[in-house]
């Protein structure tokens, strides 16, 4: 055998079944990009799918969860428009890892380029990202992104089949949302972060007028800030009543029917509420910085992603103060939020103390690295297994309500790896990279671990925990911050929470209520068997208390903020 294969490899044609099965190929696909008038090449990540169903396109059944259907994905440089490219077939996929292990079958294929932007960075490097384009860094609808319509067919991984994939169709530009009476929409050059990418950078907001805004103009209003994911307009508000003539949409996560229906009625009862007689009168804002790594910048400086803590505190949030009548001041401006907005809100009060006075974070992503989700990465080796002398079990990455797993860290990270390398997924682990670790010596953020093995790098973990770890800051810096935290610390979340955020707040809630001169005199609170995001408020389910953080927070905040203002200032002129 070992002469058959030897004589096969140097291209001898032998009649024997043993040359036969070494020189098969299995199946290839060839991705066409069509000519257009003007020739362009790009850069990006190519991404080809597979699905057993029609119930959506491929492009949105690539998930972390059990469902998932099967991508594989490949980085290009300069593709020209006109030209053809083998996909390799060598490439990494999910859940599958490999071509030659997908069972034989009828399968929806489909593919699709992820475009990237060269950047020339001020600290020297080049890179190549993709530049968010109005969606929120989402690559499966990513203006200008060039997709294949899905077309089935017979795919055998023993068979020597060629398909062929055209990249025929684009995803179109987003409108760009309209102001109205309530709501006004912001969009500035930001020079510090321009500076830093070496290209015109932009952070937006939308803004939510005070009832009675334009009839007393010599008020100034308090500030309350909303952290969270890319908004696409301001959330949770409307000035009409629940469509119910719409189809119901059933919510598998919260087991309710006609969710959608709940979702606007929630919506318009906060429009009526803000408009009556008895809402405290501030400015509401949702940020807008999404970026070439994710969909928001988790508004804090980085080495990666530039100093979008300082754009947001010191360029956007005083020229909205500046347009619309904002007090400006630190005591005048609060944060909430969950999830990530929760873990940018108790962020930038721990790293601006002064330049806000309070904030409300809800469910926030880990803010204590040794309960990083189920990982301690200070302690542990690996961050995909849990390991002992005779066993090895995969660490849970989500869960529902009663502890059910259907995803792991590691799927959750190959899922990731397939859709872009170098922390270039646009997804949740590889922005805590982005955000959280040092520059590489290509340009790109330092994996804290290995993306195939989940081997930890303790050096990296290390800075993680200087300059991100938000407890281990906290106390760290007490005796020099303490004064500016006290009374504004406001943490909570649901003990069930499905990414095992509740395991980092216990660890700070240790912490602070060990703070002394001064004691922190806040709130952390828990939710019992609350799932991911609960809020604080005990009086409703997680599936109507999400929706209600603007009406929980600003009335919390403002009953409060005397206590923390400073003598002479203007509580008054806003409360009307």
């Amino acid at each position: 055998m070992k002469t058959l294969t030897f004589l096969c490899s140097l291209g001898i044609l032998l009649a024997f079944t043993a040359c036969q099965t070494e020189s098969a190929k299995g199946p290839s696909f060839s991705i066409e990009l069509p000519a257009t008038e003007i020739d362009t090449t790009f850069d990006g990540r190519l991404i080809l799918m597979f699905s057993t169903n029609d119930a959506a396109e491929p492009r949105f059944q690539i998930s972390d969860g059990l469902n998932t259907q099967l991508a594989f994905g490949m980085n290009v440089d300069g593709w020209a428009t006109g030209n053809s490219m083998d996909f390799d077939m060598d490439a990494f996929g999910y859940p599958t890892e490999s071509f030659k292990d997908i069972p034989a079958g009828k399968y929806y294929v489909q593919a699709l380029l992820h475009k990237y932007e060269t950047f020339k960075r001020a600290d020297g490097h080049t890179v190549k990202l993709p530049m968010d384009r109005g969606e929120g860094q989402q690559w499966n609808r990513a203006p200008g992104n060039l997709y294949s319509n899905p077309q089935l067919i017979d795919f055998d991984p023993e068979q020597s089949t060629a398909f062929t994939i055209a990249l025929d169709q684009e995803i179109p530009p987003i409108e760009e949302p309209e102001d109205s009476e309530y709501i006004k929409h912001v969009k500035i050059r930001s020079k510090l972060l321009s500076d830093f990418w070496g290209r015109d950078m932009y952070l937006g907001a939308h803004v939510l007028l005070p009832e009675g805004w334009a009839e007393h103009p010599n008020a100034k209003y308090p500030l309350a800030i909303f952290h969270g994911h890319f908004p696409a307009d301001f959330g949770g508000w409307r000035t009409e009543p629940a469509d119910t003539s719409e189809p119901c949409v059933f919510s598998a996560r919260f087991g309710l029917d006609c969710y959608n229906h709940i979702v606007q009625k929630e919506a318009y009862d906060f429009y009526k509420i803000w408009t009556g007689p008895n809402f405290p009168r501030v400015l509401a804002i949702e940020v807008q910085h999404a970026n070439p790594y994710y969909d928001d910048s988790y508004a804090v400086n980085s080495e990666n992603l530039g100093p979008y803590g300082d754009a947001i505190t010191y360029e956007l949030i005083p020229y909205i103060e500046e347009q619309f009548r904002g007090i400006g001041e630190g005591w005048a401006r609060f944060t909430y939020g969950g999830s990530t907005g929760g873990w940018e809100a108790l962020a930038v009060q721990v790293k601006y103390p002064d330049e806000y006075n309070g904030c409300y974070a809800a469910c926030p992503d880990p803010i204590d690295f040794r309960a990083y989700c189920l990982t301690n990465l200070y302690e542990d080796t690996n961050a995909y297994y849990l390991d002992s002398e005779f066993k090895r079990n995969e660490r849970p990455g989500h869960r529902d309500s009663l502890g059910f797993v259907d995803a792991t860290v590691k799927d959750m990270n190959y899922r990731e790896l397939v859709l872009g390398d170098k922390s270039r997924s646009g997804q949740q682990y590889d922005i805590w990279e982005a955000v959280y670790s040092p520059v590489g010596s290509d340009g790109y953020p330092q994996r804290i671990w290995d993306k195939r093995t989940g081997v930890i790098n303790k050096e990296v973990a290390e800075f993680w925990r200087e300059n991100y770890d938000l407890a281990y800051i906290m106390k760290r810096d007490w005796s020099k911050i303490g004064n500016s935290l006290k009374g504004k610390v406001h943490i909570y979340c649901g003990d069930m929470d499905n990414y095992y955020l509740n395991n980092a707040v216990y660890f700070t809630e240790t912490m602070l209520k060990a703070t002394t001169s001064p004691y922190y005199d806040g709130e952390v609170d828990y939710g019992d068997r609350a799932e991911h995001c609960w809020n604080g408020d005990h009086t409703q389910p997680n599936a109507i208390s999400r929706l209600r953080y603007h009406r929980m927070f600003i009335p919390k905040w403002t009953a409060s903020v005397a206590s923390r203002a400073p003598r002479g200032a203007d509580l008054t002129s806003w409360r009307y």
